[in-house]
């Protein structure tokens, strides 16, 4: 399933701020992104209409299980994606912001292989 850039982000988002012990509302979703609450809640109306996420009458923001797939997906390619970037020499802010958006674009098959080395790499040090 293929599905924009900006919703994989706001997935991710909604992720990261999920795991900070926090319920998450747009407001906070557009404090984090800096973007305009106005954005982030036709942002949300399209999530919620495609199935990514469940809105509460309190306006507290879960994701549904696709959500949750695409978020974690997105997360662990950011994350490794980052971390072996600064690995090799990269300054942590620009490996960070590199990862976010080759994240984005990067195979399935080109992950799993750099995901590999990577773990074959930390096995061996």
């Amino acid at each position: 399933m293929k599905i924009q850039e900006s919703a994989e982000n706001y997935l991710e988002t909604i992720l990261i701020l999920s795991e900070k012990g926090a319920h998450v509302r747009s407001i906070d979703i557009a404090t984090e992104l800096n973007f305009s609450r106005a954005s982030v809640s036709i942002a949300m109306k399209k999530l919620r209409e495609s199935g990514y996420i469940l809105v509460d009458a309190d306006g507290f923001i879960t994701l549904t299980s696709a959500g949750q797939e695409i978020a974690d997906k997105m997360y662990e390619r950011h994350k490794l994606l980052s971390d072996w970037l600064h690995y090799l020499g990269v300054p942590m802010e620009t490996a960070v912001e590199d990862a976010c958006r080759i994240e984005h674009v990067i195979s399935e098959e080109s992950f799993a292989r750099i995901r590999a080395h990577v773990n074959e790499m930390n096995e061996h040090s």
